[in-house]
């Protein structure tokens, strides 16, 4: 099995791949195990880090079709579709947004149905879909009424892959992805980037800088559940999805001030003393419009599963990244 994953440097994305190099096997359209021959990593840089002969990293703009053409064969029997500009960033350059959010989810899916293989193609997609007047908790179906630029071409892929799948072009998979926390690394242009902000610089011995009220309440998935659940969502049954092919995955529904009780629960009282209140009213304007809470009925259903607790999700990061508390 030849599988692509764009945004395959990316954080989600290089994890990906090394749980499926792990793995070995993922299920086919049959339900039956097949061997993973090629993992292709597809981004603007490098993937790094990866000696396994079943990996080819690729480097190219997603936007430009020519880059698929070469990438997509009759041979890519699923894809992974993670490249992204992420939700700030997106709301900053308007154009930069488009251009990969939306129109290169186009031109992927334009290659795969001028290939006429019907690969299966699993989209992250975001909270930021809805938005505006919201139930207190979002249902799977609730209208998409996104309220970001991010939020608006995300809900448009969306909207393309249930129509591609509905014509037969692919087989598509829309995961509908909470703020990921905690992330490793460094802060990037996300306006959900303080969600693992809070958790990771305290941890760190460093001061973070919370831009949102206490009481703002965020929908958040560990790094570990959301790759599970996107393997979990590639493996499904087609036929389970009927017409809707999206699923809001589990996490937890959490207040800002939730998660650093969390942090001073695992982590003590110093270290959750790190966290400084700065209200940025952009971000916020960003943040209080997406869901806190949404049903996850579908999902869970199907056999996705969430977090226990914010305190499991921050457990979870210092085993993962090897953190030591400092």
């Amino acid at each position: 099995m030849k599988i692509l994953i764009t945004g395959g440097a990316g954080f989600l994305g290089q994890r990906l791949a090394r749980e499926l190099l792990v793995r070995g096997e993922v299920k086919g359209v049959d339900g039956q195990p097949q061997t993973i021959t090629e993992l292709v990593l597809l981004d603007v840089v490098p993937a790094s880090g990866f000696t396994d002969k079943r990996v080819r990293v690729e480097t190219g703009d997603i936007a430009e079709r020519s880059v698929l053409e070469r990438l997509i064969d009759s041979e890519t029997s699923v894809i992974f579709h993670l490249a992204a500009i992420v939700s700030g960033q997106a709301e900053a350059d308007f154009d930069l947004g488009m251009r990969i959010n939306l129109d290169a989810s186009r031109v992927l899916l334009e290659a795969c149905r001028a290939r006429g293989h019907r690969p299966r193609v699993v989209f992250t997609s975001s909270v930021a879909v809805y938005g505006g007047d919201m139930p207190e908790v979002v249902q799977n179906d609730t209208a998409l009424n996104p309220q970001s630029s991010y939020g608006t071409q995300k809900a448009i892929a969306e909207l393309l892959l249930n129509d591609y799948t509905r014509r037969g072009f692919v087989d598509g998979r829309i995961m509908r992805l909470p703020t990921i926390s905690v992330r490793p690394g460094k802060p990037n242009a996300a306006a959900s980037s303080f969600a693992s902000g809070i958790i990771r610089e305290p941890l760190n011995g460093e001061t973070s800088v919370c831009p949102v009220a206490g009481s703002t309440r965020v929908w958040l998935l560990s790094p570990r559940r959301a790759i599970a659940s996107l393997i979990a969502g590639l493996e499904l049954d087609a036929a389970l999805f009927g017409m809707q092919r999206a699923l809001n995955l589990p996490g937890i529904s959490v207040s800002v001030d939730e998660m650093v009780d969390a942090l001073r629960e695992v982590a003590g009282d110093e270290v959750a003393k790190r966290v400084e209140w700065k209200m940025d009213p952009r971000i916020d304007k960003l943040v209080t419009s997406w869901p806190g809470a949404w049903d996850t009925t579908r999902a869970e259903r199907l056999g996705l599963v969430g977090e226990r607790s914010f305190a499991d999700v921050i457990r979870s990061y210092i085993e993962d990244e090897h953190i030591q508390v400092r």
